[in-house]
């Protein structure tokens, strides 16, 4: 998969964390209903490869990609791929992982704060860098001065994304935005309460459609 490519129309990845099993079916229909085309399963969901499995073979009519973050281990990475993740998301600037991935051709989104680990992220294979937690470190401000240096290097934001600071961040120069708690509240979810997280979903999204 051509996954900046893909992502284009709707740059947006979703991050569910601690998504109970029996819910992925109601996980899709939200997000088809939104228009939402990626979403992202972190590994230390309990049952993580089981969830990305179902979410997998719900998704697939839908043309929604499902991967997997969190990923911080060589483990992590085995039982992604087996799960049939088409995408892996790290927290962290790890060689072993972003080599693994990108030998494997499958994209790699790995989590980076400085200049030196953007660029080293980057040089290891990167499909895109995650600048995490880009809100503690300037926001917007930090992916604008980021750009400046790092042209050719398409980033992704993370921490804090929310419906007041998304179009902000794209117009900072991010190519990709990812969000998590902000929208897929582990209690909402565990509540079933999916029309709340649908409500939260579309606002986001309606933020960066103008």
């Amino acid at each position: 998969m051509e996954l900046l490519e893909f992502l284009k129309p709707m740059p947006v990845v979703g991050i569910l964390r601690d998504i109970p099993r029996g819910a992925e079916e109601a996980c899709v229909n939200t997000a088809v209903k939104c228009g939402l085309k990626a979403i992202e399963v972190t590994m230390n969901t309990k049952d993580a490869e089981v969830i990305i499995a179902a979410i997998k073979a719900a998704a697939k009519p839908h043309g929604i990609a499902v991967g997997a973050g969190t990923v911080r281990h060589g483990s992590d990475l085995e039982k992604a791929i087996a799960a049939g993740a088409e995408f892996i998301v790290t927290p962290n600037t790890r060689n072993e992982i972003i080599r693994l991935s990108a030998t494997a051709r499958i994209p790699i989104i790995p989590g980076a704060l400085t200049p030196t680990e953007v660029q080293k992220a980057y040089d290891l294979g990167a499909t895109a860098v995650k600048i995490f937690p880009v809100n503690c470190v300037g926001g917007p401000e930090y992916i604008k001065a980021l750009r400046g240096p790092f042209r050719d290097i398409p980033l992704m934001a993370c921490g804090g994304v929310n419906p007041e600071n998304a179009a902000s961040y794209l117009k900072a120069g991010a190519n990709l935005l990812s969000f998590g708690a902000s929208i897929y509240d582990p209690k909402l979810m565990a509540a079933g309460d999916w029309a709340t997280i649908a409500e939260r979903l579309k606002k986001l999204l309606a933020s960066i459609k103008g």
